[in-house]
């Protein structure tokens, strides 16, 4: 009865379209390559942050140190981080 309304075809239809889309969608990869920092002596996740990575440095400072899985904001000369 129901399944006959033309309506609910096409909704039906919309939303088995939709579900295979969001399925199927794949990464395009615009975000564009990784870029890495290679640590030198003095610098800090907050320096680093300043003239890296826009926005607040706090915020930044923190993406620092989860991206690259750091335990603390201790860092390294000759370390390399990857950059949000």
């Amino acid at each position: 009865m129901f399944a006959s309304s033309p309506l609910l075809r096409v909704l039906l239809l919309a939303a088995c379209v939709l579900f295979l889309w969001a399925l199927f969608a794949n990464d395009t990869g615009a975000a564009g390559p990784e870029r890495h920092y290679r640590v030198k002596p003095g610098d800090s996740l907050w320096s680093i942050a300043v003239a890296h990575v826009p926005g607040d440095p706090r915020e930044g400072a923190w993406e620092l140190e989860r991206r690259n899985g750091l335990s603390s904001p201790m860092i390294e000369p000759g370390q390399v981080l990857v950059l949000p």
